[in-house]
């Protein structure tokens, strides 16, 4: 009884709309998602942007074969 339906959340969304019109909605959503990226930049540091890709180390590809010993030490 307490609880909030599916059709009290779509009467106050038409109402919310018609208040304001989807074109400040839309302004409004974009000015919360840079608000957030802000927030997530300043909590993580630089951010993902600013860092440089990491290194890739080659290496060589597994093979059955043993790798070839240098001259001096097939010798010994």
């Amino acid at each position: 009884m307490g609880g909030i339906g599916i059709w009290q959340l779509v009467i106050v969304l038409l109402i919310v709309f018609l208040l304001f019109g989807t074109k400040r909605l839309k302004g409004l959503g974009s000015d919360v998602g840079e608000a957030i990226q802000g927030f997530r930049k300043s909590m993580g540091g630089e951010g993902e942007a600013t860092t440089p890709p990491a290194a890739q180390v080659q290496q060589p590809p597994l093979t059955s074969q043993p790798a070839p010993q240098p001259q001096a030490e097939r010798q010994a």
